[in-house]
């Protein structure tokens, strides 16, 4: 799993723009700018080759220009949010390259058949024994 330090480059790429944050908060939350918007354009980056490229474009929801947006406002403190953003960028971009485990078809063991049979067999015998009896 690709680890921040190997997209430290990727920084140099990131957009921020911070904004007033909505909900409670009384005064503080009308006069301070204390959501950051993250903006980081896959299609663009230079630091990620072609395939990198399609498949965060295919599993991630970018925008029309291929723009990944991420938003942090959880805190009262801009600086906070700048790094809850950060780390949700990087976490976002793990989960967006890690590459899908390829199933291998298997199949149940003989003595699993058996036993899944034998479990059959007897439920049917129940049921059956459940009707009506002619003497």
């Amino acid at each position: 799993m690709p680890t921040p330090i190997q997209y430290r480059g990727l920084e140099s790429e990131l957009e921020f723009q911070t904004s007033k944050s909505s909900g409670p908060g009384g005064q503080h939350v009308n006069k301070v700018e204390s959501r950051v918007t993250l903006r980081f354009n896959v299609l663009q980056s230079i630091l990620l080759n072609e395939e990198e490229k399609a498949r965060l474009q295919k599993r991630l929801s970018l925008t029309k220009d291929g723009e990944l947006i991420i938003n942090s406002q959880e805190s009262r403190s801009q600086l906070k949010n700048k790094k809850i953003v950060i780390s949700k960028f990087y976490e976002t971009l793990r989960e967006g390259l890690a590459k899908k485990k390829i199933r291998k078809a298997t199949r149940p063991s003989k003595g699993a058949v058996k036993r899944r049979l034998e479990a059959k067999k007897q439920h049917s015998q129940k049921k059956e024994n459940r009707g009506k009896v002619d003497f």
